[in-house]
This record gives C-alpha cells, sequence and structure tokens, in this order.
C-alpha cells in the first residue's frame, strides 16, 4: 500500500514504520492517524514479520498534533480527532507482535502517547519527551493522561500534564518511560539488535508473554497467574516447544516456525 505521511519498510522478519512529515517535525494530522492505523493493518497481514519498529524521519519522533488542525476544531471535531487518534492506539497495543518506539528526538503530545502504546521505548540521548497540551489550553487527547499514570506513577502524570514540563530520555529513562537509551549515532543499530533477538524468539511464546502481561495488569494477581498458568500451557501445543527443548538438549540454536501443532 502506499503511504505519503508515513514510509513502511520491511525486511526479513523486521518491519520498520517510519512517522514522515520531518517539514513539520511529524506532527500529527488526520491523513497521518488514518494512515497509521491502515499500516498497521497491513503489518498484521505479514506473517512473517515478527517485530515492528516505530520511528520518525528528521529531527523528530513525533511533537505532537499538528497546531492548525487543532486551531480549527470545534467541540465534536476535537472529540472525533481524539477518538480516532485512541482507535489507533488501542490497535498498535493490540498488535499480536512486538512494537518497540525509536525515539530519535522529540516525542511531544500524540509522539509521547504513541510511544506509550508500545510494548517498550528505545530513546536516543538527545531524546525529549512531554505532554506540552496544558500550554495550548488543553490536555492529552490519545490517552495520555491515562498511559503515563500506568507508567509513571499517578503523582508524576498530574505533574507532567499539570506543568507541561519537558523531560530528557536520562529522565524517561529513570521513571520507567523509556527503557533503554543510547547515543543518537547508534540508536537505530541498537534497536534492530534488540529486535533481531526478539525475533529469532517463537512467535506463540512472544505474543503469550505480550497477551499476559498486558491483560494481567488490569486483574488480581491471583487471577493474572491464572492467565499465566493458560497462556504457558497453550506454549505447548506450538512446535516451537518442543523445536526448544530439542535444541537446547542437542546444544544447537533452535528454528522457530511459529505454527500451532
Amino acid at each position: 500500500m502506499s503511504y505519503n505521511t508515513i514510509k513502511l519498510e520491511v525486511s526479513g522478519a523486521i518491519a520498520t514504520l517510519t512517522f514522515n512529515r520531518p517539514e513539520v517535525l511529524n506532527a500529527i494530522n488526520p491523513e497521518m492517524i488514518g494512515q497509521f492505523r491502515d499500516a498497521l493493518g497491513d503489518v498484521q497481514q505479514m506473517p512473517k514479520v515478527k517485530v515492528l519498529i516505530l520511528t520518525g524521519a528528521g529531527r523528530a519522533f513525533v511533537a505532537g498534533a499538528d497546531i492548525r488542525i487543532l486551531h480549527g476544531f470545534d467541540p465534536l471535531g476535537a472529540k472525533q480527532f481524539a477518538e480516532t487518534g485512541q482507535s489507533a492506539l488501542f490497535a498498535l497495543e493490540a498488535m499480536d507482535i512486538p512494537v518497540i518506539a525509536c525515539i530519535n528526538g522529540f516525542a511531544m503530545g500524540g509522539g509521547c502517547e504513541i510511544a506509550m502504546a508500545c510494548d517498550f521505548v528505545c530513546a536516543s540521548e538527545d531524546a525529549q519527551f512531554g505532554q506540552p497540551e496544558i500550554g495550548l489550553g488543553i490536555m492529552p487527547g490519545f490517552g495520555g493522561t491515562q498511559r503515563l499514570a500506568r507508567l509513571v506513577g499517578k503523582a508524576r502524570a498530574k505533574e507532567l500534564c499539570m506543568t507541561g514540563r519537558i523531560i530528557t530520555a536520562q529522565e524517561a529513562f529513570a521513571m520507567g518511560l523509556a527503557t533503554r537509551v543510547f547515543p543518537a549515532k547508534t540508536l537505530m543499530d541498537e534497536t534492530l539488535k534488540i529486535a533481531r533477538t526478539i525475533a529469532e524468539k517463537g512467535r506463540v511464546a512472544l505474543r503469550a508473554v505480550k497477551h499476559v502481561i498486558d491483560n494481567g495488569l488490569d486483574v488480581d494477581l491471583k487471577t493474572g497467574c491464572a492467565l499465566e498458568a493458560d497462556a504457558f500451557s497453550i506454549c505447548f501445543a506450538s512446535s516451537d516447544q518442543k523445536e526448544g527443548t530439542t535444541a537446547f538438549l542437542k546444544k544447537r540454536p533452535p528454528k522457530f516456525t511459529g505454527r500451532l501443532a
């Protein structure tokens, strides 16, 4: 499929989606959100892809919503924009493959919200994060208040959303918003290294891990452990389980296929 606000590239088992409006720091407009959602659907239909990386062209990951678009909204238009963005990020979270945010610069507003909907975040040392919407007389609309509070705690989320304060990659790492921080010149290489490590693993087990961690956080510990036991047992329906244990016993690297048979 052809896009003009994003780029989607596939190399082996790894897909890379690049937000591609560098002239406006990849600011989000309705067209970009629509194409982003379509691209996620396209990746879901690629059986060989086992990891998705999100990044941005130029100096930014995504610098937030396009202010010119926001300026023209009435309340109904704003609600539709927020619901469209939230729908896209729920689709991102629901991807059955791991998704890594590769933050190469500014991740503000909607950019920070996209990053938080990924499975984890790799950031360059000069990356910056924030929910600065309060300075425009508005608030986050793509799930920022909710995901941020779940990631960094209620008090920190309130402080960041109420002040609009921009934080460094190091501070984002310290509070759990970023998972890894790398020098800018090696960011993509290091992110690809992590993606390749993940892509070598079995698809069934990867999907099970993601499902149980995501869904277990919303229930009590006993229910979460029951989810884990169910998912653990399902792994034994996959040929990957036999391949993994056989390879270990024979002291050779496993060759996973991801089939449930």
